[in-house]
């Protein structure tokens, strides 16, 4: 039976001030939904207008942010002298974001600029001094840095050393030591008191852009929403107010890269969400990044000519379908290295693709529980990679402590890039490891931050079209999580080309409501169990003009004992880990297939095995006892919770009987009057002759030799005239198939309401 998993962590009690209550009703927002609200910092009727209705009069003044005048009145200057600009971004969807964004500002004041997106293969992260050395050889008199530049000292040094000045705009990690730049503006700047630290790259160019052209500029906001989406940072705040806006102006976007890009992503403009940014749009513009080079992203989201446009968008489209392909294969390796025993994944293969090892490192961190860390070989004999953490460790502050080990590192709390030397690889596993272990780290489960315990009586539309106000979703603002206990699943099935999502319907009382779980078919099983606790996510199915509200699961849990019925699709069993019991010596071909099996054949073995067996995630009873009792022990040593009813029946005793009165009189007459039988060439032939199952006529002879009527030598059965006279139910034989006619019968035919009510009895 699978475990949870997430490790759910429940929401807590608060006491809500009355006007608080009163300024949510103000709003016809469901009283379930303020505490949800209110343990996310919207505690006043003035944050709660705020965070309903973003505003961009809300937004903070750009000049608040250190050294924007300094940085203004040079470019100003550049402006005035011409002098050549060159804006130097990121290869990811924030840092081509950044860099359009202004670009277009400085364009409209006629400013000569050029771009540049470094090649994730040649050039690496951030400032590349050979790239700076070529841009001013070309002619470059000023360089402006987007989402980017805080580590690069040796580049913006070489720069400074070549008499050209270097602006620095980023919202990365910084140093303990700033690079030598003519000004750096970040939102996090330790001179600084910024009002808002969680800008994104494009929402630092964006503030940069206003500053210049001093007024908030609309056109930009569409590119803003991406990008600031696209980096996953906090949607609180100025990013709230920013994407908000920038998702509305995406709806009615006059770009005809974005238009394309809608078009081969398969978007509605009007139905555009944060969602649709994460998943369909920002992925496109990615992948270029991951796998090519980035520039060409910028040309498609400024681009006047439609034919280019379109052109463009389908090779995004196309790179994404690369992309995709290429992290299925590198999972598919990856994943084959996976150590139970460690705290931190630490994976390292040959030619896997550097583009995606951050995408294969975040989804096996999200299947593990683990902080993830997957490299590639390099052909200079170093290994590269990136990282990605679980929320309980900061993956950059542990990494920290041995970066001089590195040759490169950078990154945050939960995203990392390095590279080493092989040699030093196995060494930081045992580092991590101990690290973990130290800290009293290790694993636990992703968590599971739920809103709010539900009962389904109390989900509605009006309530899903409530928390549809909370929107933009995304980090610290996320789509809220419901728990529902003590449900039972109708009409549950496996849906999808490979069937490897679950649909039904959820039961509580007269109350019922649609589920959907995706990517969850191997639990088509635990489902059906009788008391099961969901959390997921509230949202709208339409079809064909009709609203209806759905649960998302996102985990489950069963409590109390769970039966799971086998005994017609023992073929579908799910060979996953747990105790597989057999109460015979014989193997069928079934049981060959088995991962492992333990034998009890007799009440002495089954109460030996009892005081030892270990805590299991489930029993599997494979075949029928002779004795139901036998059941009722194990049962009763509470060793699981989950027990799988299989109840192979190898001989059909339930179903041949023990053989008539009558039926053995006739084997008697037929054995005493041909006095020897060679049975292994005539079984056929007598059981046909006598009308006999063969497997019952097998047994008979068998209770016949036990009570010495006939005598067996290397297949030749002879008649004993002188055998004592004795009743067939002194037979050990005949006396335990009469138990197991009863216990399979009874295991074999009984519905398993009544099997579970037998068992809890």
């Amino acid at each position: 039976m699978p475990k949870k998993k997430y490790e759910w962590i429940e929401p807590q009690t608060v006491q809500l001030p009355v006007e608080f209550t009163q300024a949510l009703q103000a709003e016809q927002l469901p009283e379930i939904l303020a505490p949800i609200l209110y343990t996310r910092g919207i505690q006043t009727k003035e944050a709660l207008h705020d965070f309903l209705y973003p505003d961009l009069a809300s937004l903070h003044d750009p000049f608040l942010l250190y050294d924007m005048e300094r940085v203004i009145e040079r470019i100003q200057q550049a402006l005035m002298e011409e002098e050549a600009i060159l804006i130097y971004g990121d290869y990811d969807a924030d840092g081509i974001t950044s860099t359009t964004v202004l670009k277009e500002a400085l364009e409209l004041l006629g400013a000569q600029v050029s771009t540049y997106l470094p090649n994730r293969f040649t050039d690496g992260y951030g400032p590349n001094t050979r790239v700076y050395k070529e841009q001013i050889e070309a002619g470059i008199q000023l360089i402006i840095t987007v989402d980017n530049g805080v580590s690069g000292h040796e580049a913006i040094e070489y720069a400074r050393t070549q008499g050209v000045d270097v602006i620095v705009t980023d919202h990365h990690e910084l140093p303990e030591i700033l690079p030598n730049a003519y000004a750096i503006i970040h939102p996090k700047h330790p001179q600084g008191a910024y009002p808002f630290k969680e800008l994104a790259g494009v929402g630092v160019a964006f503030k940069l852009v206003c500053a210049l052209l001093e007024e908030v500029v609309y056109d930009a906001l569409d590119l803003v929403a991406i990008g600031t989406v696209a980096d996953m940072v906090s949607l609180t705040g100025e990013n709230r107010v920013l994407v908000s806006q920038g998702i509305k102006a995406l709806k009615q976007t006059q770009r005809l890269g974005l238009l394309e890009l809608f078009n081969v992503s398969g978007v509605d403009p009007l139905t555009i969400s944060g969602e649709t940014i994460g998943f369909s749009l920002a992925p496109r513009l990615n992948a270029l990044g991951r796998l090519a080079d980035a520039n060409e992203a910028i040309t498609l989201l400024s681009t006047f000519d439609s034919q280019e446009a379109s052109q463009l968008a389908k090779e995004l489209d196309e790179w994404n379908t690369k992309r995709k392909a290429l992290v299925e294969a590198v999972m598919e390796e990856a994943t084959k290295q996976l150590n139970p025993i460690h705290q931190v994944n630490v994976l390292l293969g040959d030619e896997w693709h550097e583009g995606v090892l951050g995408i294969v490192a975040g989804r096996i961190m999200q299947e593990t529980a683990k902080p993830t860390i997957v490299l590639t070989r390099l052909a200079s004999g170093l290994v590269k990679g990136s990282g990605r953490s679980i929320p309980q460790v900061d993956l950059f502050m542990m990494l920290s402590q041995w970066k001089e080990e590195f040759r490169s590192f950078g990154g945050h709390h939960s995203a990392i890039g390095i590279t080493l030397e092989e040699a030093y690889v196995d060494t930081l596993q045992q580092k991590m490891d101990a690290y973990l272990l130290e800290k009293g780290l290790e694993n636990k489960g992703l968590p599971l931050n739920i809103a709010a315990s539900l009962s389904l009586s109390q989900v509605d539309l009006t309530l899903v079209e409530a928390i549809d106000r909370f929107a933009p979703f995304g980090m610290d603002n996320a789509l809220p999580l419901f728990e529902f206990d003590h449900l039972k699943v109708d009409n549950l099935s496996a849906i999808g080309a490979k069937r490897n999502h679950l649909k039904g319907v959820l039961q509580e009382a007269q109350h019922q409501l649609d589920m959907i779980a995706f990517q969850m078919g191997d639990s088509l099983d635990a489902l059906q169990a009788d008391n099961v606790s969901f959390v997921g996510k509230l949202t709208l199915n339409e079809w064909n003009g009709r609203k209806k509200v759905q649960l998302q699961v996102e985990d489950y849990a069963t409590k109390g004992v769970q039966f799971y019925d086998y005994r017609t699709k023992k073929r579908m069993l799910p060979m996953e880990e747990g105790i597989y019991l057999s109460f015979t010596d014989r193997s069928s071909t079934f049981k060959k297939s088995l991962p492992h099996l333990t034998e009890l054949t007799n009440e002495h073995a089954i109460k030996e095995w009892i005081e030892t067996a270990p805590s299991t995630t489930k029993i599997v009873f494979v075949d029928c006892p002779i004795s139901l009792e036998w059941l009722r022990l194990i049962y009763q040593a509470e060793v699981t919770q989950n027990y799988y009813l299989v109840f192979e029946t190898e001989d059909d005793a339930y179903l041949d009987g023990l053989g008539t009165r009558e039926q053995y009189a006739r084997l008697f007459t037929l054995v005493k009057q041909v006095n020897t039988l060679d049975i292994r060439y005539k079984l056929a032939e007598v059981a046909k002759y006598l009308n006999l199952p063969p497997k019952l006529l097998i047994f008979m002879i068998q209770v016949f030799f036990e009570l010495k009527f006939v005598t067996i030598d290397d297949g030749v059965l002879s008649y004993v005239p002188d055998a004592p006279n004795r009743a067939l139910s002194e037979s050990v034989l005949y006396q335990e198939r009469q138990l197991k006619m009863e216990s399979q019968s009874f295991l074999q035919l009984t519905n398993l309401e009544n099997l579970k009510q037998w068992f809890f009895s």
